[in-house]
């Protein structure tokens, strides 16, 4: 066979005197592609079913149940931790929203003439803590100042965070302990809210007219809009069901709505004042979600965004414009 030419063959050497010609298989671009690709989507697909089991197992508590920020947090920042702490007279308050939830709050009376009160709204995982400094401008200028820890936050009870769906109806529940009171006389009654509770202040506000004047710092627009930055932002992927799987269990926990979590809707209908402030380079939630809330509010609106500022040091940036923007506000509308 010496001089044949043999394609596709292999010689197999047995001995130094015959060899037996084995047909081999040559593959196609296309089979070597589908031989890579065959691994490879089963890695993928093992990794989604991995991270859908976790995100199913944690992603409703991380929801759900965030971390609460104490005392200790601030007191190792050397800020005070009481009104007291703060050179602030004040009243201890438990406020029952429903049965077996009491939320723990704070009354800052003015000296008189008392020009109003205004509602203290703090963000996710913080507590009425971080309201003193406001507490202190406001009383200065002879506003009272009501500090509450939201419920599943701080010193109140609560087993679950939902993000305005029922702490809207808490913020009523305190308006109507404030008004039945003999003793006290609050005014007209404004809300300051900061992230999460600038959400929760215009979600109430559109359920009732004493509240007669906002201002939301910092908001998101819908709670699946700003769980869905916060899914890409945190673990990266930027897939929809994973959030709606997320989303779907945590309802069934709660017993909530996600979709009724809605500021921007709330807005819509709002016929009173709103000052929305937002820090243009907030990475926490996009300054984007104050502008829509501004451009969806339909009257009596005003917008103060503020330059180099993030998600928490819109005061410490701006500083007495910012005093002096709240303040105006609050005089012109709550008088």
């Amino acid at each position: 066979m010496t001089g044949c030419c043999i394609p596709e063959t292999l010689f197999l050497y047995y001995s130094d005197s015959f060899a037996i010609p084995q047909k081999t298989h040559v593959f196609s671009p296309s089979e070597r592609t589908m031989t890579l690709l065959v691994p490879l989507g089963t890695v993928v697909l093992l990794f989604l079913v991995s991270v859908t089991i976790v995100l199913l197992i944690i992603g409703p508590g991380l929801l759900l149940k965030p971390r609460r920020r104490t005392a200790e947090f601030y007191r190792a920042l050397g800020q005070p931790t009481t009104p007291a702490e703060a050179q602030l007279s004040y009243e201890k308050i438990h406020v029952e929203i429903e049965k077996d939830v009491r939320l723990d709050c704070w009354l800052v009376r003015a000296d008189p003439p008392a020009r109003g009160t205004v509602l203290y709204l703090h963000g996710v995982s913080d507590c009425k803590i971080d309201g003193l400094r406001l507490a202190r401008l406001l009383h200065d200028h002879h506003f009272n100042v009501f500090l509450y820890d939201a419920r599943r936050h701080g010193l109140s009870d609560g087993k679950f965070c939902t993000y305005g769906f029922y702490e809207k109806f808490d913020v009523v529940r305190i308006i109507d302990y404030l008004t039945s009171r003999k003793d006290f006389s609050p005014g007209k009654i404004g809300a300051f809210g900061t992230s999460m509770g600038a959400a929760v202040a215009i979600q109430a506000a559109a359920i009732d007219e004493r509240i007669a004047a906002v201002v939301a710092e910092n908001s998101f627009a819908t709670l699946r809009s700003i769980f869905d930055d916060y899914q890409k932002r945190m673990i990266k992927l930027p897939f929809h069901y994973l959030r709606n799987l997320v989303i779907v269990r945590s309802e069934r926990m709660a017993n909530f709505k996600a979709s009724e979590v809605s500021p921007l809707e709330a807005v819509r209908n709002l016929d009173r004042p709103v000052l929305f402030i937002y820090g243009k380079n907030d990475q926490l939630i996009s300054h984007e979600y104050s502008v829509m809330l501004f451009e969806n509010t339909p009257v009596k609106k005003e917008l103060f965004p503020i330059e180099h500022a993030s998600h928490n040091d819109t005061w410490n940036i701006a500083g007495r414009s910012y005093e002096m923007k709240l303040l105006g506000f609050f005089e012109r509308n709550l008088q």
